[in-house]
């Protein structure tokens, strides 16, 4: 009680101390400024403007003062202020209105300029080593895809699913090592076993800006290596007046030759002095296709001979829909207290036909040479499967945020409650229903591959029954696996407070922070899997045949996807149920995990002159109860027995997180930058679940005894994090007010980093193997490397020339761990990244064109270095055009792709790349409009 006295006494004598607050907008007073950098100069005091584009000072000597504003894309603006032992409110506006008054072709609100100069203004202000993205005063982000538009910031490749970019990587490591939130709160993932989420689930338009941060301060989650990348949806107080704007747009794929809708609406507006509310809608329905082929089973034969024993051609045609809303509301309660409520929710549905042709060899070829590999099925069975997969599933992202800022003389206290949740379903899916024929005697079947281009194996036949191969009537039905549920749900509660106090200094400013957050995730999966693998009746390839639109070989005919459908609906009762497989692929799925985490800091943040310090430790707690199955499949000489055993972990552990961040001001346009910080990644939640699947058989050895076999897959219930040491130092030339040119270094020493390893002959927790993948933990990984960065609109160039904006930047990165005897490249981590754009802004004409390029990268630790699965580099050129009609409306077109870049997947064997996916999607081409009033 006695403290709550002390600390009453101390905020009531604060508040009666001389402030000044204001506000800082564009030129036309409408819209807010975030992140502009406001000093009084006699005081050498410095804050920076909110997403209201509001600033404080408190504990003012009374006197006279120059308020010196700066924001990149502007002037600085300088005014003189009276400050008399009382709060005194003043407004700034920078940036110059149009000679007629007019306001639309002011740089610091609209098109790539107004983007750039956000981003800068927002960097520049940062207090560790950060990069951001942010959208125009007109509601318009730079991409269509918040995911893509993030290959444009130093460091940063995304990875594709499907020709589309889902998840990111920073600095050439994997999205695993990175975190994401919204709003403040973290993202929970969607999908079943992991922690990284996929941002192509977020609609684009409803985002306000994209914060990347690559260094910590205690303040923050410490959940990352790779970066924390925010995401913030708009706020009510953005802009002083009504908003609206709207936009359509269809998009061409051009391997299916569809067209796709797309809409989207965006608002703000204030009710009063007080209350406001913001928010938008978008809706995307996207049809396309990608053609694939997959290979598997490399050896080399006795006569070395390369070859596959699988290999399949795969034809995707997919509809993805998106649809996502955002509503913030907006409250002043006093002119010391702001509250607000923030809530965004996005779904993503996706339906999926994938029809493929597979050659399944049982013996190594009769013969081959470089570039060829040949098979007979009178040397062994060679057997061709055509089967369909018809896919649906549904994502949802859900994120409500309340909280509110309090401002009492000198004290600070923020607070914050979240729910986040996220869903991803399934209900009948088929993956797959298969045919097939067995090709098994004398000058029956004859299969050639050619290896000439290895990223497109071509295959031929020859034979007596090459007829039969091509002939649906010959497939006669094999199996059906039918995902009749599937639900992964994850979902976290949070609560925050942080309280900070400011100390003026006789030229500067110390604020000592603290405060603690509490975290409470359950992460479930839970999933009933049918195998039918018998049909009471006829049952071919003919009954549901298709006609695939395949374009790198013959695979025809496959199953038609709604053909196959309809019969199944049709005839359910007449499939038999294989209820071995079914317990065992139903039971191995299970899992629940608890995560409770519960963290405090300190901090102190010291700004004196060019100088801003940031140290201070922050401790979190985490707490697990994982529970999952044991799943054996025991093959008896009579029948085989699914035995399933629940299993149960609980643990807790803590760290310790210190962390200290440098900002200096070495000219009036040049900042250095330096941070070290301590950071943790918990395990994937796949990997961590105890999950013992063991399929146990019997054989004969070379001495021809029967001997028992048990092989499995492993949850590692007993993983440690990643635990990282990071470094990071930065020098930033901000030149003049339209472009910026950085370099940093970087170096991240990672202990206990996670792989998967194969074991033989031994046990883990109590479970007897032959063969078993576990995830362990390494030893010691080290990350280091470079970035370069250059951005700049060139107005100083004459004439049209002026219009031009370029932008360059590129990372190195060095990324080794041990596991073993063995070095690797750590998984996901690409050595070289660069991203490049030329745009031209000039009049009501914008024009873009970028291009993203990542290095190959390890993807998968095989058992040798021969086993180990790379992907191939990468580069992906994208282009824009948008014209002005009117100040209020806006047309454009996009190409995604222009080159037509595939995705590769490779091992090597026997000296030469060997093709596991290949995968095209063309090019996709969108046209539209925007309209804003």
């Amino acid at each position: 009680m006695t403290a709550l006295v002390v600390a009453g006494s101390c905020v009531t004598s604060a508040a009666l101390a001389g402030s000044l607050s204001g506000r800082v907008s564009d030129a036309s007073g409408v819209k807010s400024l975030r992140s502009a950098e406001v000093e009084i100069v006699e005081l050498q005091r410095r804050a920076q403007t909110g997403n209201d584009g509001s600033f404080r000072f408190s504990d003012i000597p009374d006197g006279s003062y120059t308020l010196r504003t700066q924001y990149v894309g502007a002037d600085p603006v300088e005014i003189k202020v009276n400050v008399a032992g009382d709060t005194r409110s003043e407004d700034i506006l920078l940036g110059a209105a149009r000679a007629d008054g007019g306001y639309i072709d002011n740089v610091l609100v609209v098109g790539q300029r107004a983007s750039l100069a956000s981003a800068l203004s927002r960097q520049r202000a940062a207090d560790g080593v950060e990069s951001v993205l942010s959208r125009d005063g007109i509601g318009q982000f730079p991409d269509q895809n918040a995911a893509e538009s993030l290959r444009r910031v130093a460091g940063i490749n995304v990875l594709n699913d499907q020709g589309e970019g889902r998840f990111v990587a920073v600095r050439g490591l994997s999205p695993d090592l990175n975190a994401a939130s919204i709003n403040g709160a973290r993202v929970p993932a969607p999908e079943s076993d992991v922690r990284s989420v996929a941002l192509d689930v977020i609609p684009a338009e409803l985002i306000e800006s994209i914060e990347i941060k690559k260094s910590l301060t205690p303040d923050m989650d410490a959940d990352t290596i790779g970066a924390s990348i925010e995401i913030n949806t708009t706020s009510a107080f953005d802009r002083n007046e009504p908003f609206l704007s709207f936009s359509g747009e269809g998009s061409f794929n051009d391997m299916n030759n569809e067209w796709s809708p797309k809409g989207s609406l965006d608002f703000s507006t204030t009710i009063n002095d007080r209350l406001g509310i913001a928010g938008g809608l978008s809706h995307y329905k996207r049809e396309f296709s990608t053609d694939n082929i997959e290979m598997d089973g490399w050896k080399l034969s006795d006569d070395d001979v390369a070859f596959a024993e699988t290999v399949e051609y795969r034809d995707y045609d997919v509809e993805r829909t998106r649809l996502g809303g955002s509503l913030s509301l907006d409250f002043r309660a006093s002119d010391t207290t702001t509250l607000y409520a923030r809530f965004l929710r996005s779904e993503f549905e996706d339906q999926e036909y994938r029809g493929r042709l597979i050659f399944e060899m049982d013996e190594d070829p009769n013969s081959g040479e470089a570039n060829t590999a040949n098979f007979s099925d009178a040397d062994g069975e060679i057997q061709a499967v055509r089967d369909i997969k018809d896919r649906f599933e549904k994502q949802t992202i859900t994120s409500l945020n309340l909280g509110g800022e309090t401002f009492a003389g000198a004290w600070t206290l923020k607070y914050n409650g979240s729910w986040s949740a996220a869903k991803e379903r399934e209900a009948g899916s088929l993956d797959p229903v298969e045919f097939q024929r067995e090709f098994d005697g004398d000058d029956e079947l004859d299969v050639s591959f050619d290896y000439s281009d290895w990223r497109l194996p071509r295959y031929t036949l020859s034979g007596n029954n090459v007829a039969a191969f091509s002939d649906p009537a010959e497939f006669e039905f094999d199996k059906i696996e039918r995902t009749t549920f599937s639900l992964a749900e994850d979902e976290e509660f949070a609560a925050r407070f942080d309280i900070a106090r400011d100390f003026a200094l006789s030229n500067g400013q110390f604020t000592f922070q603290f405060g603690a957050k509490g975290r409470l995730r359950e992460k479930t999966y839970d999933k009933q899997a049918d195998i039918f693998d018998g049909f009471d009746g006829d049952f071919t390839l003919a009954d549901v045949a298709g006609s695939p639109s395949y374009g790198l070989a013959g695979i025809g005919p496959v199953p038609s996807g709604p053909a196959v459908r309809d019969f199944i609906d049709s005839n359910i009762a007449d499939f038999e149920l294989n209820d071995v497989d079914t317990a065992f692929e139903s039971n191995i799925a299970y899992y629940s995990v608890d995560e409770d985490i519960y963290a405090g800091y300190v901090l102190g943040r010291l700004d004196r002159g060019p100088l801003r310090l940031i140290g201070g430790v922050r401790v979190e707690q985490t707490r697990n109860d994982i529970r999952a199955n044991a799943v054996e499949m025991v093959e008896g000489e009579d029948d085989t027995d699914v035995n399933v055993t629940p299993t149960r972990f609980e643990r807790d552990y803590t760290d310790v997180l210190p962390s200290l961040n440098v900002r200096y001001q070495a000219a009036e346009d040049v900042l250095l930058r330096a941070g070290v910080y301590r950071s943790l990644v918990r395990p994937q939640i796949g990997q961590l679940a105890p999950r013992f699947v063991v399929e146990q058989t019997t054989d004969e050895d070379d001495n021809g005894e029967e001997v028992v076999l048990r092989e499995g897959e492993f949850g590692n219930p007993e993983l440690k994090p990643y635990d990282a040491w990071n470094v990071d130092v930065s020098a930033e030339w901000y030149l003049g007010n339209s472009g910026v040119l950085q370099a940093g270094v970087f170096y991240k020493r990672i202990e206990d980093f996670i792989v998967n390893v194969v074991f033989e002959d031994s046990e883990f927790l109590g479970v007897e193997f032959s063969e078993a993948t576990i995830p362990q933990n390494g030893d010691e990984a080290k990350v280091k490397g470079f970035e370069l960065s250059y951005q700049q609109a060139l107005s100083f160039l004459p004439g049209v020339l002026d219009g031009v904006i370029v932008g360059f930047n590129y990372t190195y990165t060095d990324a080794e761990g041990e596991i073993g005897d063995r070095t690797i490249s750590l998984p996901a981590s690409a050595e070289n990244t660069f991203n490049a754009s030329l745009g031209y802004e000039k009049g009501p004409l914008s024009l873009r064109l970028t291009a993203a390029f990542r290095d190959k990268y390890l993807d998968e630790l095989g058992d040798d270095p021969e086993q180990d699965r790379f992907v191939e580099d990468h580069i992906q050129f994208d282009l824009s055009a948008k014209y002005r009609v009117t100040p209020q409306f806006q047309v454009f077109a996009e190409f995604v792709n222009l080159g037509d870049e595939p995705y590769v997947a490779y091992r090597n064997l026997g000296g030469r790349k060997r093709l596991l996916q290949y995968e095209e999607y063309s090019w996709t081409g969108k046209t539209g409009f925007r309209y804003s009033f």
